[in-house]
């Protein structure tokens, strides 16, 4: 039997694996999201379209999910840490790179670069803490990376908003990259070594076998394709409501629009709040209810007076965190083996929804203004509310399946 030497909950290791992860999510998801206040700036410099300034989210995205299905397989073979450190180094340097004046190609380019190594963090962060820290602080361990992901996305847009503010989009850029530096810094000194890491070769045989199963597993599709569409539509209204609040009708500052991006937490505690009530009333008439809330608050983003607005963007993003909390959740139901390849599929598919519908959306603000967007967004939802009726069909037959199997014994005895 293996003698784990686990980190304890309260030692100085545990404090010091928390912060080092805290400052990781950070990093990882700040510069990640650094362009996205910044579409109206960069369709002002070069003369292009909202949906070509979207690419330079788009293709990070894009990237980082593409390569998620395989980082927690690399960090097997080359270690945890090492992987770790190696992502969040080369993140803060690539985003300083765009900061330079580069050509609009080039700056895609290096975005595209910085989502494939920041798929180095999220997988990886998580199969750390499922290793080194004790079974028992892992749920607490594990909030306050998450915690660090979310603050790192809202601070690193609102930051980058402001620093445009008083000085320029690429001092706003080069500010992140230089505060993701130090971050990756104390990271690497922080982060405990790795006492219960033990190194595999990839096998992509059973690799392929696991990935293809779950592909075959109808309700794993189910939440992969809620994945991407709810992502799709959360990332396509924050991508183009900073149009809308810019310009005539509102005409607010790109600080005060930035502020929005503070609607992230009523997310988070509504998230936490729809969690607890899952075992209350059941994943399906939650998930439902997510849905809702997020039609209902995007149809109140069609109004003309501001509160309306701002209370609309709250609303969904309520709703998004909802629907998303249920659904990361029931992957590991569905899964039964080789979960953490199904949570990489899950994040894949989340990703990729923020890339297609995140540019698409563009084309659709274009063509028809912020009506245009809504539509496409009301589309996506009940997309995924198709997706949840299938869902609640097939849990109940596995459920259906439960109970028949727990009565075999039973009349097994009787005969």
């Amino acid at each position: 039997m293996q003698n784990h030497n686990f980190i304890l909950r309260g030692s100085s290791e545990y404090r010091r694996a928390n912060l080092a992860l805290f400052f990781a999510g950070f990093v990882t998801f700040s510069t990640l999201y650094t362009f996205q206040p910044l579409f109206p700036n960069l369709v002002s410099e070069f003369g292009i379209s909202p949906a070509i300034a979207s690419l330079s989210l788009s293709l990070a995205t894009l990237a980082l999910a593409v390569t998620l299905p395989i980082s927690g397989s690399l960090s097997d073979a080359w270690g945890r840490r090492r992987m770790m450190g190696i992502s969040v180094v080369l993140a803060a340097l690539l985003a300083l790179l765009s900061a330079s004046h580069v050509s609009l190609p080039a700056l895609l380019a290096l975005r595209l670069l910085q989502g494939i190594v920041l798929a180095g963090v999220p997988a990886v962060a998580m199969a750390y803490l499922n290793e080194e820290i004790e079974p028992q602080a892992i749920g607490s361990a594990m909030g306050l990376y998450i915690a660090g992901n979310a603050c790192g996305g809202m601070s690193g847009r609102i930051l980058t908003a402001w620093l445009t503010e008083l000085l320029s989009w690429r001092a706003a850029v080069a500010g992140i990259g230089l505060l993701s530096i130090l971050l990756a810094a104390v990271f690497i000194l922080l982060l405990p070594a790795s006492r219960n890491f033990q190194r595999r070769d990839l096998h992509l045989g059973a690799l392929s076998r696991s990935l293809f199963g779950h592909l075959r597993n109808p309700g794993l599709l189910c939440l992969f394709f809620l994945a991407f569409t709810c992502m799709g539509g959360f990332v396509t209204l924050y991508n183009y409501v900073s149009f809308r609040l810019i310009g005539p009708g509102f005409n607010l500052s790109q600080a005060q629009v930035a502020l929005i991006f503070l609607a992230y937490a009523f997310g988070a505690g509504g998230s936490t709040v729809i969690g607890q009530l899952v075992d209350r009333f059941g994943r399906s008439p939650l998930l439902f209810s997510a849905l809702a809330v997020m039609t209902s608050g995007l149809l109140l983003t069609l109004s003309a007076q501001l509160p309306a607005v701002i209370l609309g963007i709250v609303v969904f993003t309520i709703g998004f965190f909802g629907a998303h909390a249920i659904a990361s959740a029931w992957v590991g139901l569905f899964a039964g083996q080789a979960r953490a390849q199904a949570s990489s599929l899950y994040l894949f598919a989340y990703y990729l929804g923020s890339s297609i519908s995140g540019t698409g959306g563009g084309f659709f603000y274009s063509a028809w203004g912020w009506g245009g967007v809504v539509l496409l967004i009301l589309f996506l939802i009940a997309a995924a509310f198709a997706a949840g009726m299938r869902l609640r069909t097939l849990s109940a037959k596995e459920q259906q399946a439960a109970d028949f199997e727990s009565l075999l014994p039973a009349q097994t005895d009787a005969e």
